[in-house]
Formats: C-alpha cells, structure tokens, sequence
C-alpha cells in the first residue's frame, strides 16, 4: 500500500481544481446512513437510562441530532475549501493542540479522568480533533520531507516527537485506547508513505516498554487486562460491563429481540449509550443488524481507500488514507472491545455513541475526504 507515487501528481493548489460533480456521493449516502442508524441506536439506547436520571427520555437523543446537524454544516464547509491554502496552519494547530491537551489534565475531574475542557455549551474532548491535527500534520511532512529521509533518517525524529508528545499527554488524562488507535493510524500512513520497514519498526519496538510501563502505573488496566482473558470469573467485579456486553451480543441471536426491547440497557449495562452502544444494538437487531454495521464501516474504508489512491497529490493521499483508518479502525476497535476480542477501552463507536466532540471530528473528517474526492480526475 505504497502511496509515494502520488508524488509525481500535480501539485494540488487551487481551489478551481475541484469539481462537485467527482464528490464521492456513494459514501456521503454511506454517512447518512450510519449517521440516521446511529441517531435511532442512541434514542433506544439511551431513553430509559435518561428517564433513570431524570431527565427526559429524549434528551441525549436531542442534543446529539443537534450535534449531528452542526457536523454536517461543518463537513459542508470543509468540502468546499482548498486544502492546500490550510498547510500554514498546521503547524500551528499541532502547538495549539498540544497547548489544550495540557489544559485538559489540570480540569476537574469527571469519573477520575480529566478528558475534557468545560465550555459551557460542551465539554470539549479535545484528543478527538488531535486525531485530525496529527494525519495533517505527518500528511504535510511526508510530502515536504520523504525525498530526504533516505540519506538523512533523523528526519523522522521530528514528526515521530510531535507524536510521541500528543500521545503522552492523551495517556496522561489517563487513556490508553485513543494513543493506541493513533499509534497504529501513524504507523499505517508510514508504510503508505514508502518509509523503510527498519524505520518503521523502531517506534513500534520503543513503544512496547512505554505499553508495559503504562500497564503497571495503573493498576486498573491490568485488572482489564485479566478480565479480557477471563471475564467470567470476575463478572460481579471487574469484568461486570464486559460480561453484560457479552450477554447483550449473544442474546441478539440471529435477528434480534426488536427495536427498544433490549433487556441488559434496563439499568444492566452502565451507560449504554455510549462506549457499549454496539452491545445494545447486536441485542436488538441481531447478527444482521450487526452485520449491516460492520458492512457499511468496511464501505466507508473501501471508499476511503479508493480516494487515497486517485487523490491528485501525496498530502492529499496521505491525508484521506489517515483520516479513513481513524475512523474505520476506531469503529473495528470498539465492535471487537463489545464482543471481547480486545482489551476494554473508552473508545467510542464513530456515529453511534454520545458525545458532541466525537460527532463534530468524525463529521471534520468526512468533511476532508470529500473534499479530496471532489478533486480526483476519475470515478471511484
């Protein structure tokens, strides 16, 4: 998956480049339905555990339609700018990016975690937008710098130390899964940028003792780590939500018990409308259901992927094949973590689960490589 050869492009430089009738309108229709399925997921997910608060069983229904309809205005404007006149900012926005990743670990804490920054209208979340900041960044380095990095390797020391610096400070609030899910996303886009193998394997190997130390500073992690190997034997303790997750998934059967007649969101499942809202949804609709999911994600990485390969130049090509396996790799995580394939994390399922900030970058993305599609010279 070599995109180097993008190189060789015209440089992609003005907005007249672009041409609405190339968007990629296959997956903007990909995007609504995920969008529309995640909206009814969240209403059954989320009524009864609303109505247990208090609060109206509409109301994290509301406000994420809200958050949706601002995503879309958002996607809207992005696919209309030239991408190539935003490259002065970048380097900016990974500053200020660093600058509220900082911020955030001297908030107030919600559930022992400091993760977001209190705005009043919103808690800003701010690791969701650094997932952006960083594709552009190492998208906009590769394409200025890979001719030289063959004779001079240090090169990499500098986007691999704005890496290493997001991603710390990210684990620091403490989370695990978001650095990881960015970890595999920058080292994807290092192999597609043409880096050699031996460059490549030398963050992964640094990162293995940061992994192990991580592991053992909280002690937490390594009671999810033991729960993801057994959850059964701790399914009143530690692996109780993976447990539920698990009795949810397999209870759905083939096609489900029906829409809203999920029994594990009766106050069962913590918080089912977020992180476990893949539980929820395999409960109520069934492998089939699930399935449908699952195949829309893969349409969405396909799509991605294809307007990778037909960007018209390498930032361009770095930046949809970055931003496609953030958020395909991100939904892949979450659907295994529900059903205990991988360790649990606080990952939140693009589209699905609640939250204003996951809306908004998920939608920034898609906003990107539509943009990007609208300047190929050939159908997808």
């Amino acid at each position: 998956m070599d995109f180097s050869s993008r190189r060789e492009k015209p440089a992609y430089n003005t907005i007249k480049n672009r041409n609405p009738k190339y968007m990629d309108f296959p997956l903007f229709l990909i995007i609504l339905s995920l969008l529309g399925l995640g909206l009814v997921s969240l209403f059954s997910a989320s009524a009864i555990y609303a109505s247990n608060k208090g609060l109206a069983s509409l109301f994290y229904t509301k406000r994420q339609a809200i958050w949706m309809i601002l995503g879309l205005g958002a996607a809207a404007g992005i696919a209309r700018i030239d991408l190539e006149r935003i490259r002065k900012f970048i380097k900016p926005g990974v500053i200020l990016t660093v600058l509220l990743l900082g911020a955030t670990l001297f908030m107030p804490p919600v559930a022992h975690v400091r993760r977001w920054i209190p705005l009043g209208f919103m808690k800003l979340q701010m690791s969701e937008f650094a997932k952006i900041v960083l594709v552009l960044y190492l998208a906009d380095f590769f394409d200025r710098h890979l001719s030289h990095i063959a004779s001079n390797p240090k090169q990499l020391l500098k986007p691999l130390g704005a890496m290493a610096i997001i991603l710390a400070l990210i684990a620091r609030e403490p989370d695990l899964g978001t650095p990881a899910l960015m970890f595999v996303t920058a080292i994807f886009m290092f192999f597609a940028a043409g880096v050699k193998l031996r460059f490549i394997l030398m963050p992964i190997a640094a990162m293995i003792p940061v992994f192990i130390v991580e592991l053992f500073l909280h002690p937490y992690r390594i009671a999810r780590l033991k729960t993801f190997l057994s959850p059964w034997e701790s399914a009143s303790g530690a692996g109780y939500q993976l447990a539920q997750s698990l009795l949810a998934v397999g209870s759905g059967g083939w096609l489900g018990k029906g829409l809203g007649a999920s029994q594990l969101k009766l106050m069962y499942l913590p918080e089912p409308h977020t992180d476990f809202i893949f539980s929820i949804i395999a409960e109520e609709t069934g492998f089939i259901g699930s399935l449908l999911i699952v195949l829309l994600f893969l349409g969405l990485l396909i799509k991605g992927v294809r307007i990778a390969r037909n960007a018209p130049s390498f930032y361009t090509s770095l930046t949809a094949l970055g931003l496609t396996l953030m958020i395909t790799l991100q939904s892949f995580f979450n659907m295994a973590m529900t059903m205990g394939l991988i360790p649990t994390k606080g990952i939140p399922l693009p589209f699905f689960s609640y939250g204003g900030s996951s809306i908004l970058a998920s939608m920034i993305a898609v906003g990107i490589i539509l943009n990007i599609s609208a300047h190929r010279n050939s159908g997808i």
